[in-house]
C-alpha cells in the first residue's frame, strides 16, 4: 500500500509521547496479519521517532527522570513515567570520546540510569548502587570508546527495575562513529534509520495502563495485552519504496518476540547487541528477547507494504507499515560486507570457567499460571507465554493486584526468595565473583526449570561459543553480545574483563525477565 507523505503526516495530526489519541484495537473485519489498507488509515496513527539527543558536537547529555499523564488510544489517562518527557525517553546519539551525563530525579523514589551496552566502569555504568534520590542530582563523567551499536539505558534499582521499565524509564541509544555511508548502511533518523523500542503492556478496560502483577506474573515475567512500538499501540510507520534499517531494541519486562513479515519476505541481519556484523546474514525468523537488539536491513521496494509479525504460540501483529513514495531512497541494496572480520578470543591456557545456574527453586520451578487468571482483552492463551511454554509445578492462591515496592518483592505476604543464581538470592552487600581486569573467562549457563531465561552481563560484551547443550551459535547470537536467550541446555561464552568495578561499583549479571530480576535472580562481581 502506498500513500503520500502529507496524507500521513496529517494523519499524525496531534500525537505526541505525552497524549497518544492511538487505536488500540483492530477494525471490524480486518484480521491481525492482513496488510494495512487505505481505508484504514484514518484510524491509525504514524509511527512517531523518540526526539534525538546529539551528543556527538558538545560531549554533554542532560536527564531528568519525571512523571506525566499519558492517554493511550483516549481511554481514560495513565500514571507514566519518563526521562526528560512524561512517557519514555529520547534516543541518545554518541559516538567514542568524552561524555558528561547530567542526571537528575524529580520523582518520589529512588531512580538509576544503567547504560545498557555501554563498556563503563561501574561507577559509570548505573547499577543499583548508584541510586540518584529524589530531588538529587548525579553528574557522571564518562570515556566512551567501542563500535557503533544500538544500546539502551534504563533505570535499574533492585526491587523495582520491573515497575520502573514498565512505567517509562527506558530510551535508546544510537552509538555512532559517522561512517554508515560508506558501509552502505541507511542512516537518515526516523526516515531510512527507524528506532523501535518493542514493549507489551497491560491495559484495564478503561485504556489505563497497569502494572499490578499477580503471583503468576512474577513467576512468569509479566505480559501485556497490547503491543507497543516506541510508545504507540497499533501505529504505522511511513517508509521510503527502498532499503530501509530497522533498529529493534526489546524493552518488555517478559515477552520475547518471533519477529518475522506476514508475506515471509527475508530480511537481512547487519548488527546484534555489541555492534554491526562484518556481512549481513540473510533471515526469515528473529527470536528477541528482553534486553537484545538487533538491526536488520529490510527491502520494500517490491509487493505490497508488509507487516511484522510475532509467533510464539499465538500470531500477533507488532508494527504495520506503508510505502512513502515521497520519501528519498538513499540505499537501494544490501551491502556484501558491512566491516572487517571479528576475531574469536582464544581461550588462553589456565581459563577460569565459571558455571552460572538461573534457579528457580521451591515452589516457583517451571511455569506457573494462577487459577483463572487472565488480564483482560489479553492477547496470551493457554500455552502461549512471554518466555515459555511449560507446565508449572506450584499454585498461585494468592490475591491479584499487588504492586511490588521495595528491596524484596512480595505478593500475598510471600517473599521472593526461590529465584537464585548458583542457589543465593541476590544480596547488595554480597560479591559473588573477583574478576582480575584484563582477564579472559569463560562462562557456562544453564536456565532453571525449563524457563527460558535471557542472560544479560554488565561491563563486558562476550561472543558464545556455543549454544543449546553445545550445539553452534545460533545467527541471532553472532557478533558480540551482552544479552542472550538461554534455551534447551547450556551456553557457552567467552569474554574479557577491560573496565574496573570496584565493591563500592560491582557489575551486575542477571536474568533480564525483569520480575525475576527484581526478585534475586542477579549477582554482582568485581573487576580489579
Amino acid at each position: 500500500m502506498r500513500i503520500g507523505r502529507r496524507r500521513l503526516l496529517a494523519l499524525a495530526g496531534a500525537a505526541s509521547l505525552g497524549g497518544l489519541g492511538l487505536a488500540m484495537g483492530m477494525r471490524p473485519g480486518l484480521s491481525m496479519g492482513q496488510a494495512v489498507a487505505a481505508t484504514d488509515l484514518p484510524a491509525r496513527q504514524r509511527l512517531l521517532m523518540p526526539p534525538l539527543l546529539d551528543t556527538t558536537a558538545t560531549g554533554r547529555v542532560a536527564l531528568t527522570a519525571q512523571s506525566g499523564l499519558t492517554r493511550f488510544a483516549g481511554g481514560a489517562p495513565s500514571t507514566t513515567w519518563g526521562f526528560n518527557q512524561g512517557f519514555l525517553a529520547p534516543t541518545i546519539l554518541m559516538r567514542s570520546g568524552g561524555l558528561e551525563a547530567t542526571l537528575d530525579n524529580s520523582l518520589d523514589e529512588d531512580v538509576t540510569v544503567h547504560w545498557h551496552g555501554l563498556l563503563v566502569p561501574g561507577e559509570h555504568d548505573g547499577g543499583p548502587h548508584t541510586a540518584i534520590a529524589p530531588g538529587r542530582q548525579l553528574i557522571t563523567p564518562m570515556s566512551l570508546d567501542q563500535g557503533p551499536a544500538t544500546l539502551w539505558y534504563h533505570s535499574h534499582i533492585h526491587g523495582a527495575t520491573a515497575r520502573h521499565v514498565y512505567s517509562g524509564l527506558a530510551g535508546v541509544i544510537h552509538y555512532t562513529d559517522g561512517r554508515d555511508d560508506a558501509r552502505g548502511l541507511p542512516s537518515t533518523y526516523g526516515v531510512d534509520d527507524l528506532t523501535l523500542l518493542l514493549q507489551d503492556r497491560r491495559f484495564d478496560p478503561e485504556g489505563r495502563m497497569i502494572y499490578n502483577p499477580t503471583y503468576a506474573d512474577i513467576l512468569n515475567g509479566l505480559l501485556g495485552n497490547r503491543v507497543l512500538v516506541n510508545g504507540q499501540p497499533s501505529p504505522i510507520a511511513g517508509v521510503p519504496p527502498g532499503l530501509v534499517r530497522l533498529r529493534l531494541v526489546n524493552g518488555s519486562n517478559a515477552r520475547i518476540y518471533s519477529l518475522h513479515f506476514n508475506d515471509t519476505r527475508p530480511f537481512h541481519l547487519v548488527g546484534t547487541d555489541g555492534g554491526l556484523l562484518p556481512a549481513p546474514i540473510e533471515m526469515t525468523y528473529l527470536p528477541l528477547a528482553p534486553g537484545e537488539r538487533a538491526e536488520i536491513l529490510v527491502d520494500f521496494s517490491q509487493g505490497p507494504a508488509p507487516v511484522l509479525m510475532s509467533a510464539r504460540g499465538l500470531s500477533m501483529t507488532v508494527l504495520r507499515f506503508a510505502i512513502d513514495d515521497t520519501l528519498p531512497v538513499r540505499i537501494s541494496r544490501v551491502p556484501d560486507r558491512i566491516g572487517d572480520a571479528i576475531a574469536p578470543l582464544v581461550a588462553p591456557d589456565g581459563i577460569i570457567t565459571r558455571q552460572i545456574s538461573l534457579d528457580m527453586g521451591g515452589n516457583s520451578s517451571g511455569q506457573v499460571q494462577s487459577p483463572g487468571h487472565q488480564p483482560s482483552g489479553s492477547m496470551d492463551h493457554s500455552g502461549h507465554a512471554g518466555h515459555a511454554s511449560h507446565a508449572g509445578h506450584a499454585t498461585a492462591t494468592g490475591p491479584t493486584g499487588v504492586p511490588i515496592h521495595g528491596q524484596g518483592p512480595a505478593v500475598s505476604g510471600l517473599i521472593f526468595d526461590d529465584f537464585r543464581i548458583n542457589g543465593r538470592a541476590y544480596r547488595m552487600d554480597r560479591m559473588d565473583f573477583e574478576i582480575r581486569r584484563g582477564t579472559i573467562e569463560r562462562w557456562i549457563v544453564s536456565g532453571g526449570g525449563g524457563v527460558e531465561h535471557p542472560f544479560h552481563i554488565h561491563g563486558v560484551h562476550f561472543q558464545v561459543e556455543s549454544s543449546g547443550g553445545g550445539g553452534p551459535p545460533l545467527a541471532q547470537n553472532s557478533g558480540w553480545k551482552d544479552t542472550v536467550l538461554l534455551s534447551g541446555g547450556a551456553s557457552s561464552l567467552i569474554m574479557r574483563f577491560d573496565h574496573e568495578a570496584t565493591a563500592r561499583f560491582p557489575y551486575m549479571f542477571h536474568c533480564h525477565i525483569l520480575e525475576h530480576e527484581d526478585a534475586g535472580m542477579m549477582g554482582q562481581f568485581t573487576v580489579t
